[in-house]
């Protein structure tokens, strides 16, 4: 009784309590083993388009580690900005959201590749702003959730609004266009909403409505073309079909063992953007199945272990840093999944980056943050454990 009154009073006076908080190693090991994959497989996959291009052999892979780099300072940033700084501004991060894609469309900032308008100057480099728009949409929709949990539950509309709000990032997102982006915030904002306790009968409602809108989306010309290659992408091997056989063929030569670390013939100019979209490709195929198998595994425990901090961060009532690690780990886990399907011919080809594998400065860098913010509140669940601890009444005596 008297050590509880003195954390009690230790707990008001704002003093430190614990100093021996420790990194979880079920994040940290399946990060440093997917970023060191992602090393390997970047410098491998690389240097026949760094050479291609009149480059530096190794020009993908320094760019690689130097995103890395940052991506590592801003996720450092976390060690001094709480959790609870997050859910202070996440109110008007939906709307920031949208100006964010706007601003693809503005002449002299966007910045359009190969026909699509994804892409901002920051002068010295081109930044993919869906990659921002991401994280915000999960911080708004932590904050949503906390803010109407009894709402959501019950009431259609609370259901309803923040799924309108995710509709309009689609359309503008359907504008650049970014089909396989816009699935998957969707998909994060109707994960998020499921795992808040929305009723079934509400989500299969709102599901039903989404349906024809991604539908009608996937009737663009060269969606439906798309489409068609990837029921049989061998009709047509040399065109829509291309990326998809090549893909095919690197996975299916790597069979159990793999051809070998630097082996692969597909990145040789068959298999296009090697280092980004379709890395997971040569690594089927200089890894085998075992190399696949091994890749999966790591993103099973890396997600798994990011919704059990959300899972504990509600167990120490805190709703706001639960929901934002469903969240990141809803979107993690689905980006990868739909990377590794195009890879592996079982989703049509999208242009999904490999978190923390496949080259591209402005997923890696919000991926880090991402992870940093996770980090964050494991850090915070640790260090105010023994608090929680100090504040449960002990009523032993009062029952003897």
């Amino acid at each position: 009784m008297r050590t509880t009154a003195i954390k009690s009073h230790q707990a008001h006076r704002g003093a430190p309590q614990n100093h021996n908080v420790v990194v979880d190693a079920w994040l940290l090991v399946p990060v440093l083993l997917l970023v060191a994959s992602g090393l390997v497989m970047v410098g491998s996959s690389s240097i026949a388009i760094a050479e291609s291009h009149g480059v530096s052999t190794y020009y993908y892979l320094l760019r690689h580690v130097i995103y890395i780099v940052l991506g590592l300072i801003l996720a450092s940033t976390f060690r001094v900005i709480p959790i609870a700084f997050l859910e202070r501004i996440s109110r008007p991060l939906m709307w920031v959201s949208v100006l964010v894609l706007l601003l693809v469309f503005i002449p002299g900032v966007g910045r359009s590749v190969n026909g699509s308008s994804r892409w901002i100057s920051l002068g010295f480099v081109n930044f993919q702003v869906v990659e921002a728009v991401k994280i915000m949409v999960i911080v708004y929709m932590a904050g949503y959730l906390v803010r109407r949990a009894e709402m959501v539950r019950i009431r259609f509309f609370d259901t309803l609004k923040p799924l309108l709000l995710a509709a309009m990032l689609t359309g503008i997102l359907l504008m650049q266009p970014d089909m396989g982006s816009a699935a998957v915030i969707t998909a994060i904002v109707g994960g998020m909403v499921w795992l808040a306790g929305a009723a079934w009968r509400h989500l299969f409602f709102l599901g039903a409505m989404a349906l024809p809108v991604f539908g009608v989306a996937a009737l663009e010309p060269y969606r439906l073309r798309r489409i068609i290659s990837f029921t049989d992408p061998w009709a047509d091997p040399f065109n829509g079909g291309f990326q998809l056989t090549q893909a095919l063929i690197a996975v299916g030569r790597g069979e159990v063992f793999g051809v070998g670390l630097g082996a692969s013939i597909q990145k040789l100019y068959y298999l296009p953007e090697a280092h980004t979209d379709f890395v997971f490709a040569v690594l089927a195929e200089e890894f085998g199945l075992l190399g696949v198998i091994f890749i999966l595994s790591l993103f099973m425990l890396l997600v798994a272990r990011i919704m059990i901090v959300g899972l504990m961060a509600h167990r120490q009532d805190r709703p706001f840093a639960g929901y934002t690690a469903y969240g990141i780990g809803l979107w993690i886990g689905l980006q990868a999944l739909v990377s590794m399907g195009v890879n592996l011919g079982v989703l049509p080809t999208k242009g999904l980056t490999l978190p923390l594998i496949s080259s591209g400065g402005s997923s890696v860098l919000i991926t880090f943050l991402a992870l940093g913010i996770v980090f964050r509140i494991r850090y915070e669940l640790d260090r105010d454990a023994p608090l929680i601890i100090a504040r449960v009444p002990n009523t032993a005596g009062a029952r003897r």
